[in-house]
């Protein structure tokens, strides 16, 4: 009885000073550690959020990376304390991460191409931008995929693969912003009178800004008129509504001034068939059926019939 008592003893002793006090000691490792992981994510998310190189995405990123590699620091600092050996749990992880880097591969190059979008600011929440062939606002920049809202009130979904390897165009990047209208004018006008009445309208629009200044020019001769060019300058946010002004107020003032624009017309010729040659005026002015010469043909090839 006396020996099994001893070995009990014993065995409770060895557990104290060697089990026990692991199991205690991983406790007050694991206590500490949260408590160490809560005070570095304070510290860090005040420092990003306050820092003006690190927008609100960038700065979340940031701060979830931060945790991550706290609580992966922690999980080995546990096992190492509980007395096991490290390698072969890291040995694990990484065969499970390359596993699930190979399953997931198209969603990992939208989280890097994520990461770059964050850092690199092509764009910012807010701007108007035109990735592809959609164009809209941005909305919201995830580590995955950015929303955009277009101006129909549709929200659009884009990867962030596909973002950098299409075109993309942020029109909100310069404060400035160039609109050009081509007005066509039919020949014999006086090419003075004309750029000065475009300068006029350039002037009187409100959304124009005086530096650059604006400009008319003659751009090219046309088939059947002049074609001239007036351009301005406006800020980004007032841009659309410059464009529709300046369309108006050149169409009305032009109009006032009694110059026409002229449009290109079609000249169809119908000729009767060669059976109902005699009778094709008559047949024509009672509203009978007539032929139309085909484009293409030998009649409808000559300069006299060009439909210019």
């Amino acid at each position: 009885m006396d020996g099994i008592l001893e070995t009990l003893r014993s065995i409770g002793a060895d557990f104290v000073q060697n089990t026990g006090l692991a199991i205690v000691r991983t406790v007050a490792f694991f206590v500490l550690g949260l408590i160490v992981i809560k005070i570095v994510q304070t510290i860090v998310r005040g420092a990003s959020l306050r820092s003006r190189r690190l927008d609100n995405a960038a700065a979340t990123f940031v701060i979830s990376i931060v945790t991550v590699v706290l609580y992966i620091a922690l999980v080995i600092v546990l096992v190492t304390s509980l007395g096991f050996s490290t390698a072969g749990i890291i040995a694990a992880f990484s065969a499970v991460a390359l596993a699930v880097a190979l399953a997931l591969k198209d969603s990992l190059g939208s989280l890097a191409n994520g990461v770059i979008i964050i850092f690199t600011k092509p764009f910012k929440k807010g701007d108007y931008v035109k990735i592809g062939q959609y164009d809209g606002l941005v909305q919201d920049i995830r580590l995955f995929n950015t929303k955009i809202l277009t101006y129909s009130n549709e929200e659009i979904i884009i990867p962030n693969s596909e973002i950098l390897s299409s075109e993309m165009v942020n029109y909100s990047s310069m404060p400035l912003r160039r609109i050009v209208v081509d007005v066509p004018v039919p020949y014999g006008c006086n090419a003075a009178e004309i750029k000065e009445i475009l300068l006029d309208c350039a002037r009187s629009l409100p959304y124009t800004v005086n530096s650059p200044a604006p400009a008319a020019i003659l751009l090219e001769y046309g088939d059947s008129a002049l074609k001239f060019s007036v351009r301005i300058w406006t800020t980004f946010e007032n841009y659309w509504d410059a464009l529709y002004g300046l369309n108006e107020i050149v169409y009305t003032t032009l109009l006032e001034r009694g110059i026409c624009i002229p449009v290109n017309r079609m000249d169809v010729r119908v000729l009767p068939t060669a059976e109902n040659a005699a009778p094709a005026s008559a047949g024509m002015a009672a509203g009978s059926r007539a032929d139309v010469v085909p484009a293409g043909s030998k009649q409808a090839d000559r300069p006299e019939e060009d439909p210019r």
